[in-house]
């Protein structure tokens, strides 16, 4: 389902009609694509909020709250909170392993947080959290958890839950980088390796863009418009950008 680097990257220097890639190299194409990545992602929160509030359709396929939320989807996964103790201050770190896909990931947005996998903990804010304890009706029990959630950390009632793996964190992860990964020949020339990139094992290899397939035509537009930039082309710019325009009237409308 992901978009595949390599065909980003080679129909922008086709659109671009620079074969010899002098005008956008690997290097600025991986932080252009990046950057691009992050802004069609975070742009779906608000595509969705504003979807929410207007009524759908009932035919299959064509709700577009759930269109936006099966984009999301892809970034929805869950892992461990890690209790931590740093002198008189106890609290949980959020998960960084994707339990889904057993790998690294750093959380954009947290859901739901769930003791033991079986009781879903109220969220309060840091009076309530300070004055909870004072009534036996509000007293926090582990029956009824809560949890103020401030600077990434989670601060959990009652004090009782220490134990590994007792918190798990629901929540929605920052997409992967995409990386063009290459090596050069011995003219100077760009070579495209398919390979895997992991940084914990080599420097070399490539990282697929982290988006559903649907965004390949917005994504290398708006790549596009970033490498009008970089090579000084308003004509590119404009007319990547009127496209860009015209797809999003043409979803919305």
């Amino acid at each position: 389902m992901a978009i595949n680097v390599n065909t980003v990257y080679q129909t922008v220097l086709l659109i671009l009609n620079k074969e010899q890639r002098g005008y956008m190299t690997p290097t600025e194409f991986n932080s252009i694509g990046t950057q691009v990545q992050l802004e069609i992602f975070e742009k779906y929160f608000e595509d969705l909020n504003q979807q929410i509030r207007i009524p759908q359709t009932n035919t299959d396929y064509a709700d577009r709250v759930v269109s936006i939320d099966d984009r999301i989807s892809i970034f929805k996964t869950f892992g461990n909170a890690i209790y931590t103790t740093n002198g008189n201050l106890n609290y949980w770190t959020l998960p960084t392993t994707d339990s889904y896909a057993n790998t690294d990931s750093t959380v954009y947005r947290i859901g739901s947080v769930v003791y033991k996998n079986t009781t879903e903990l109220q969220r309060v804010d840091r009076s309530d959290f300070y004055h909870i304890n004072k009534s036996l009706l509000t007293k926090p029990t582990t029956t009824y958890p809560v949890y103020l959630y401030e600077n990434n950390y989670l601060y959990v009632k009652p004090i009782s839950i220490v134990s590994a793996g007792d918190i798990q964190v629901d929540y929605i992860r920052r997409p992967i980088d995409p990386r063009w990964g290459f090596s050069v020949g011995t003219l100077g020339q760009y070579t495209y390796n398919e390979a895997v990139y992991n940084p914990s094992t080599t420097t070399t290899g490539s990282t697929q863009f982290d988006l559903h397939s649907c965004e390949q035509t917005e994504l290398i537009l708006k790549i596009l418009i970033y490498a009008g930039i970089v090579i000084r082309d308003p004509n590119i710019v404009q007319a990547a950008a009127q496209q860009v325009e015209t797809e999003e009237i043409n979803q919305k409308s």
